[in-house]
């Protein structure tokens, strides 16, 4: 198969296309890239594959239809990471989150109709639910997105849901919680956190810390969009979790002792604008019908990824 990842040199991104050609048997006979190279996508991420026959980067915008055509008509699935993703910046100015997450999806999509025979995943988030007090999200829940970014990213499945209805077209969403990991952009939580601890600076927590978030290991969720990819059935959503729950100050606190230090190097900031209390993914779904299943343990993906940066320090 012919995969045209977008926004694959991006963290999740890139980790997918490792994941891809990490596989005992191929899954994919060619592998093209699209990446608009933003402040949170290099090239670096995608060193190891520059070299590979049956690797291509392409430098460019899901916005501009024209490249996007030609890309869609050589590909058999397309697998579409390419969006702004973080919250504060979308809290900020939302315009280009509504560019590339809205108007970029719809490039793709219709594409994709004039070539009907192409799968498209849509990887989403869990913040496209709102905020959940007690339970867990399943795929039938409504849609409450409370920030520009998650806003901008529900009305992508929206509009992927009507091109699947409408022209009965391969499409599947992807919904994952946070992702961690080793080679992620430091403004992400878990990054920020390990890079302040290691430049000896205070961890910044929103308000009091309470509010609570669901961690994936970004290997885990690369399995999870194998499995939609092979299993998964066209029309449906996939809700990628793990159950590990914490609340930010915990998880700064655990942070903080994993580099031998305690709560003095935590620095309580205003909160932020809408900041959702709590997310919480139910993925009975996946596990079910795809043999979906997380196996990083929380404390050794954090020890890995700690290692990562330590190491890669002068890189980021």
């Amino acid at each position: 198969m012919r995969f045209l990842i977008t926004g694959g040199a991006g963290f999740i991104g890139s980790n997918f296309v490792r994941h891809i050609f990490e596989q005992a048997v191929p899954i994919a006979s060619k592998v093209v890239v699209i990446d608009k190279l933003t402040y949170a996508g290099s090239l670096n991420n995608l060193a190891p594959f520059l070299h590979k026959l049956n690797f291509e980067f392409i430098h460019g915008d899901i916005c501009d239809s024209r490249l996007v055509k030609d890309l869609v008509a050589n590909c058999d699935v397309i697998v579409h990471f390419a969006a702004e993703s973080h919250v504060d910046r979308s809290i900020d100015s939302a315009r280009e989150f509504i560019k590339t997450n809205v108007l970029g999806t719809e490039v793709l999509l219709n594409e994709v109709k004039n070539n009907p025979k192409v799968k498209f995943l849509l990887v989403s988030t869990d913040e496209v639910y709102g905020s959940i007090d007690s339970g867990s999200w399943d795929e039938l829940c409504s849609l409450k997105p409370n920030s520009p970014y998650s806003a901008s990213k529900a009305s992508a499945d929206l509009l992927a849901l009507a091109y699947r209805n409408t022209y009965s077209l391969d499409i599947m969403i992807s919904r994952c919680c946070n992702n961690y990991g080793p080679n992620q952009f430091p403004e992400k939580l878990i990054p920020l956190f390990i890079m302040n601890l290691m430049n000896g600076e205070k961890i910044p927590i929103y308000g009091n810390g309470s509010n609570v978030r669901e961690w994936i290991h970004v290997d885990d969720h690369c399995t999870g969009l194998e499995l939609i990819l092979k299993d998964g059935k066209p029309g449906e959503i996939y809700n990628i979790g793990t159950g590990m729950e914490i609340s930010n100050l915990n998880l700064a606190i655990k942070l903080a002792r994993m580099f031998n230090l305690n709560e003095k190097s935590i620095s309580f900031i205003e909160d932020r604008l809408g900041h959702d209390k709590r997310y919480s993914l139910d993925f009975t779904k996946a596990r079910k019908q795809l043999g979906y299943e997380p196996v990083v343990p929380f404390e050794e993906g954090l020890k890995t990824t700690i290692d990562w940066y330590r190491k890669n320090q002068k890189i980021i």
